[in-house]
């Protein structure tokens, strides 16, 4: 206990002789005392990061940007929590939150499960369960998503008499949890890393990216994903199938109840919200003022009419949002204060008066323009691939878009909003190791799949990614995507 006491104090201690002294350092020719100030920042809060938490440490963030010469408190404040990407997700996890006390993520997973296609053999029935999980992703929080499959997935186990250990269960419990993260760099849809990764495009350019044309690439990328993450488990676990050829689990669904009005007018409401996310970019050529109108309100105003409408609209004698449940249990208040922490950090590494990424941008230059536009996607898909498995998504992102945009727009080879996206959706494959992400833990504290396995696993399907957003991904979103280079 006492030591690590000592190694807490000590990881506390060294962060902050970063953040208090790093700008006293000699400054290389070119970068300023303030560049200096932020770097040490940034250096400090991040090993807070990786070895103490998310929570305090990203307040302290916005604490030490504030005292930054030309960047004010409140400057810093509304980077952060002013920002629309913390209200967005702000409102929408209140909505997802409202949709995860129905029955409605079980009955969509059971609905795969006992299709027809389902039992056309085993493979067929794993395939289902794999979809089930893509689909359900696409507009749910992995850590919600995973939190509800468990209960499901263990149910199953049940039915087919599956034990710990098991290569069966190794495989389903392991394929659940990277569906949903897999699923979660499809959409930016309640989903944390794409988005910061379009903030920080529209931070750096001035311009946006549409629902629709990042889903254009993600979704592809990720049903790519999905099949070679079926394809690696067939040719290296290669589990133990016989069990499955009699499954039948349609007895499960004798213990959903019939759908009762909250579940109908709560997936109203969301459907509404997901239309005026979505739809403005498929009616742009046919109705601009209504496009313009629409997009004009910005992301984070449909899932405040949603909150507003659940707030509203009654089910038995009961508002369909409980406000202060969702507020909190349904908020991950830690990681949305880190979004903010991490948003104030990248509008203050992008400032031009700092000149933080012009330095980065001019001493990284030469050596980016060596690598050519293919060398560039690969690389930066690379490195958000393997930052996100060893640590922070959000730390990710965070990072690799403040070096990487700046280069993109410098460099005039890449589309920046295709690199934008990329980072997004290569930040959301954690599937590796426990740091990467709390459903990794979660699935490893069910015992069904140990450490090991999810490290092998995960970093075969995590140089597949990389491989598919290389080849697949960049090109769709860079054909859909217009971008300042």
């Amino acid at each position: 206990m006492t030591e690590n006491i000592s190694k807490r104090n000590f990881i506390i201690g060294l962060s902050l002789v970063f953040v208090l002294f790093f700008k006293y350092l000699p400054a290389p020719a070119g970068l300023s005392r303030r560049a200096m100030q932020v770097t040490g920042i940034f250096i400090g809060v991040l090993i807070l990061w990786m070895n103490i938490g998310i929570h305090w440490p990203s307040m302290l963030c916005i604490a030490a940007l504030g005292f930054v010469p030309g960047l004010s408190m409140s400057g810093m404040l509304s980077a952060g929590f002013g920002n629309a990407t913390f209200a967005f997700l702000m409102f929408t996890f209140m909505c997802t939150y409202t949709i995860s006390q129905t029955p409605f993520i079980r009955r969509c997973a059971l609905a795969f499960l006992t299709s027809k296609a389902a039992g056309k053999g085993p493979w067929a029935f794993v395939c289902r369960y794999f979809a089930s999980a893509v689909f359900l992703g696409c507009f749910m929080s992995p850590t919600v998503l995973v939190v509800v499959l468990i209960a499901v997935t263990e149910e199953i186990f049940a039915i087919l008499g599956l034990e710990k250990g098991d290569r069966l269960a190794a495989m389903m419990m392991m394929g659940m949890v990277f569906c949903s993260g897999i699923a979660a760099g499809m959409t930016p849809i309640a989903h944390v890393f794409p988005l910061m990764a379009m903030g920080y495009y529209t931070t750096a350019t001035g311009n946006t990216i549409g629902y629709g044309q990042y889903m254009a690439a993600g979704i592809p990328a990720g049903i790519l994903r999905t099949a070679a993450m079926v394809i690696i488990f067939r040719l290296f676990l290669k589990p133990d199938m016989s069990v499955l050829e009699k499954a039948d689990v349609s007895a499960l669904k004798s213990s959903l109840p019939p759908i009762e009005k909250k579940e109908k007018y709560s997936l109203t409401i969301f459907f509404a919200v997901i239309a005026l996310w979505v739809l403005p970019e498929f009616i742009k050529p046919f109705f601009p003022s209504v496009y313009n109108y629409i997009n004009a309100l910005g992301t984070a105003m449909p899932p405040l009419l949603g909150a507003v409408a659940m707030g509203i609209v009654t089910a038995d004698g009961k508002p369909l949002l409980d406000f202060n449940r969702a507020t909190s249990k349904g908020i991950p208040w830690a990681s949305l204060i880190m979004v903010g922490a991490t948003l104030a950090l990248g509008s203050a590494m992008t400032n031009a008066d700092i000149g933080l990424t012009a330095f980065i941008s001019e001493k990284i230059a030469p050596v980016a323009a060596g690598l050519g536009a293919v060398g560039l996607v690969v690389l930066f898909a690379a490195w958000a691939a393997v930052q996100t498995n060893l640590s922070s998504n959000m730390v990710t992102v965070t990072v690799v878009c403040a070096i990487a945009l700046p280069i993109s727009l410098s460099g005039g080879v890449t589309n920046t909003a295709a690199i934008a996206c990329i980072i997004g959706m290569m930040a959301s494959y954690a599937f590796a190791t426990p740091p990467a992400m709390a459903t990794i833990v979660f699935a490893i504290g069910s015992g069904w799949a140990d450490t090991k396995q999810f490290a092998k696993y995960g970093f075969a399907l995590m140089a597949a990614g990389i491989a598919i957003a290389c080849t697949v991904g960049y090109p769709i979103a860079a054909a859909v995507m217009s971008s300042p280079v």
